[in-house]
This record gives C-alpha cells, structure tokens and sequence, in this order.
C-alpha cells in the first residue's frame, strides 16, 4: 500500500523521497523519480510513513525523530494502537515535529486507485495545511479529532468489518445448507432491506438518534425471525454463535418489555455495559449523510 501511495504523490508533482527494509521495493519509484534517502525526514516538510503495526511505528520514530526539523509533518498510514500513538505524539511534541495518525481504508487497491479514506488524528491546523497533499493518496481524508481518534476511528471500522464477515459466514452456510443455491442466495440477500442499504447508513434512523418508538421492525418479530433462524441452523448442523449471540441480546431485550419498540432498542444494552451514550441530534446527522 505504501508503493501505491508514494506513487500518488510522485503523480502529484511532488518531490519524493523514499525508504523501505528492502531497497528493490523502491525501484519503480525510483524509476519514476523518486530519490532513495536513508534519512527521509531531513529537510522534509511532510513525512508519510506505511508500516505493519505498533513495533514498527515505534522504530521507524527514531530514525525519524534524529533527523526532522521543527515544523515537519509526521502522518503515520499505518493502523497502530491508541497508546503508541500518543507516546509518539508526545515525542514530537519535545521535538517541535507535529505527529498525527491517519490510518487508511481501502486496501491496496484502493491506495493503488486514490479512491482510500484516511482517517486523521492530531492538531486540525496542521491538517487542515497539509489537506492539499494528503488528497493525492486518498479521495475521503478526514479529521477525526485529536491524536489517537484517527487510530480509534480505524480500529472500530475494521473489527465492524470482520464482525460482520463472521455473520455472512454464519448466513450463507445457513442458506445453502439449507438447499439455496449460493449465487441465488446472496442476490436474495443483496435486494434485502440490509443488503440494499450502507452498513452504517442504517444506524442513523434509531440507534444514533435514539428513536425507537413507533417500530420500523419490532423487536418480538426480530426475536422470532433469529429465533426460527436459529432452529433452521439446527436442523440442518450449521452451527450459529454469532446467530446465537444476537438472539441473548433480542431475548435480553424482549425481557426489559420493549417487545413492542423497535427492534434496534436492543443495543442500548452495550451503552449500558460500556457506560457510554453515543445519541447524537439528528441534525448532526444531516450533515454527515450530506
């Protein structure tokens, strides 16, 4: 993904330097015009850095921090962890070097196409200045809040998504089992009411306004659907945890006597357990579907 980006930006016209553990990685930027550097932080304004994890991060910081000069821009690509990042933060700071983290999504066909969200953390001016050369790596860059949100951001979209991937799993192994096609069966759940919508757009009716009544789906019918899905499951030998997970949170709910609500009441039960409220006015949500 790092190749990719740092292309974007040699398309940019921007001067480029570059450094990677293997110098052969960086041939075609090289070719392209880029200049190899051991210390690609001296006399750099911005610095990117595309790198496996925390350790990583961590190392790379080092080298970084003996040789960037107060003012420079450090945006770490990499998805890290919200302690790291505010340790390397700190770092900076002693050095006058501004640190954000701006994890990506996307993949590396998306960083290969520009078409990647980044997901900044850290001081919004230094953002806000560096936006016109942080657009030639991703089309839906964003400032997420201070330093570490980026990196918080990042991790929450990313077990979303394989929290969701676990659930398909449990679906379509439910439905051919059962005697569907597979191709037939995944068109049946693409031209469903989830399979047509956003993942995330569908959290902006109830759960982020907190508007449960009058039900769009009603919890007791909820619970019956996961309930007739789960007994499916069991007659054909498909084993359903996650399936089995959403039904105690249905059943929890049904208990609380909102049988009557819709059905997304039922994941106020996580802000209770997490002590947290994340209702949000349905003009801020305008502005964010906008």
């Amino acid at each position: 993904m790092g190749r990719h980006m740092a292309a974007s930006l040699l398309k940019a016209g921007h001067v480029l330097k570059v450094k990677d553990l293997r110098r052969e990685a960086a041939n075609e930027l090289i070719a392209a015009g880029a200049q190899w550097a051991q210390d690609v932080a001296t006399d750099a304004d911005i610095v990117f850095t595309s790198v496996p994890g925390p350790a990583e991060v961590e190392a790379v910081a080092k080298e970084i921090l003996a040789c960037a000069k107060p003012g420079t821009a450090w945006f770490d690509l990499s998805t890290n962890s919200p302690d790291m990042v505010r340790k390397i933060h700190g770092l900076c700071a002693h050095k006058g070097v501004q640190f954000l983290d701006a994890p990506v999504s996307g993949g590396p066909k998306g960083a290969q196409s520009g078409k990647l969200a980044i997901m900044v953390g850290g001081d919004r001016a230094t953002y806000e200045r560096c936006l016109p050369v942080i657009k030639a790596i991703g089309d839906q860059p964003f400032h997420v809040g201070e330093a570490g949100a980026g990196t918080v951001a990042k991790l929450a979209h990313n077990v979303s998504s394989f929290m969701v991937q676990t659930a398909l799993a449990e679906a379509f192994t439910l439905g051919v089992k059962a005697g569907v096609e597979p191709v037939a069966l995944l068109r049946a759940l693409r031209q469903g009411a989830t399979g047509r919508a956003r993942t995330f757009d569908r959290l902006v009716d109830q759960f982020l306004p907190g508007k449960y009544d009058p039900p769009a789906f009603a919890l007791k019918l909820a619970h019956k659907d996961v309930s007739l899905a789960l007994q499916l499951g069991k007659s054909v030998g498909v084993p359903m945890k996650a399936g089995e997970h959403a039904l105690a949170e249905l059943a929890e709910a049904m208990a609380r006597g909102w049988q009557d609500r819709d059905c997304r009441v039922a994941m106020t039960l996580q802000e209770e357990r997490a002590g947290v409220s994340v209702k949000v006015s349905e003009e801020k949500l305008k502005d964010v579907l906008a």
